[in-house]
């Protein structure tokens, strides 16, 4: 099947198979997901010839290099780059006085200092001080990152003014800051992330991946900070707008990233100071949704680390007999865990302390399988 593929078809590969140690398996069976403590002895390679999927194979990773001998030049060439990026270490950020490190999953905590977002608006608005504080019980509660944002991302939100959008973050990004807190800044626009740096944010947070704001890129590329670069279908005004639709959400995705890491890179960004997030409910639905959670592992091929964001999402609603968000912790943490189990290196969410413990556990769990003999 492989050796009948064309040479121009869309090629991906996802890690499978996993296993808790590489320990007593035979040499060369097993690879390592980035530096992390997730091991997997398959491949899944998925081609598609336009948004016609041709092929889905698994290959064991100890018959890899043979397997891919026999495709085209070019699929070739990129199912190696992909399988070396998969295994390639993730760079710590350097945030300051502080470095998150990736060998384990870390925590990012949401701040929204808005009247309108759908979990939390309007609770820390107009007051920045008890804004910082509650920033300050997530960083004591083992968030790595607290996440200020100042305009709502959900569906028909109103658009902000980055005027105001920059009066209600600076004040609390400056509170956090002087405390040694690394805070990022969750906007789309150049002025708001020039204001946040200035106040002593540290990381750009942008659902359109720098493309609704023309002088985003300049800004990130200028400043030389980290950027998280989101999937949204629209870069307009409304980020859940999606009139084409997908025709497989996870390779879609994938090239819709993998494309704006290329533009970052052009502009002058560091492939190290980039970070990708695949963009949960924004502009998908439950079937969308659950495949981008099944998929999760494909976003390894990209060679930076995932964030993944599925705290109080819809998706945790539309499987709960409509929980409201206020009643979605389970759903958030389950969806957490999981996608540590499949290498996300960082999850956004509200509820930091239990998020925190259900990652401690993870990761004893997988520190236990390693060292079992």
């Amino acid at each position: 099947m492989l050796r009948t593929l064309p040479p121009h078809a869309r090629l991906y590969l996802k890690p499978v198979w996993f296993v808790p140690s590489p320990i007593g398996l035979p040499d060369g069976s097993a690879a390592r997901m980035g530096n992390g403590l997730i091991w997997f002895q398959g491949y899944e390679l998925t081609a598609f010839d336009g948004a016609r999927r041709i092929a889905r194979v698994t290959v064991p990773v100890a018959e890899f290099d043979a397997a891919v001998a026999a495709l085209p030049a070019p699929l070739a060439e990129r199912a190696r780059r992909f399988a070396a990026t998969i295994s390639a270490t993730r760079p710590p950020l350097a945030l300051g006085t502080r470095t998150v490190r990736f060998d384990a999953p870390q925590v990012m905590a949401i701040l929204n200092i808005t009247p309108d977002s759908f979990s939390d608006g309007g609770r820390h608005l107009g007051d920045p001080q008890a804004a910082a504080d509650a920033g300050f019980a997530m960083a004591a509660a083992g968030a790595a990152l607290i996440d200020v944002g100042g305009e709502s991302t959900r569906p028909r939100a109103e658009k902000v003014w980055e005027g105001d959008e920059i009066a209600r973050v600076v004040p609390v990004i400056e509170r956090l800051a002087a405390a040694g807190v690394p805070v990022s800044i969750d906007t789309r626009k150049a002025a708001v992330m020039e204001a946040a740096l200035a106040a002593g944010a540290s990381i750009v947070n942008d659902v359109s991946a720098l493309a609704h704001d023309p002088r985003s890129l300049e800004v990130v590329g200028r400043a030389g900070c980290p950027v998280i670069l989101m999937h949204a279908p629209s870069a307009g005004d409304d980020p859940h707008h999606n009139s084409a639709g997908y025709g497989d959400v996870v390779a879609d995705v994938f090239d819709h990233l993998e494309a704006r890491i290329a533009a970052c890179e052009a502009a002058g960004i560091s492939r190290a100071k980039i970070m990708v997030d695949p963009g949960l409910g924004f502009g998908k639905g439950l079937a969308d949704n659950l495949a981008l959670v099944n998929g999760l592992a494909t976003f390894q091929g990209l060679g930076v680390p995932l964030l993944f964001a599925g705290s109080r999402k819809r998706l945790i609603g539309a499987l709960s007999n409509e929980a409201p968000a206020s009643e979605r912790l389970g759903g958030s943490i389950a969806l957490a865990f999981r996608a540590a189990e499949l290498g996300a290196q960082m999850v956004r969410v509200h509820d930091v302390r239990e998020s925190v413990q259900a990652l401690h556990l993870w990761r004893g769990l997988a520190d236990a399988g390693l060292s079992a003999v």
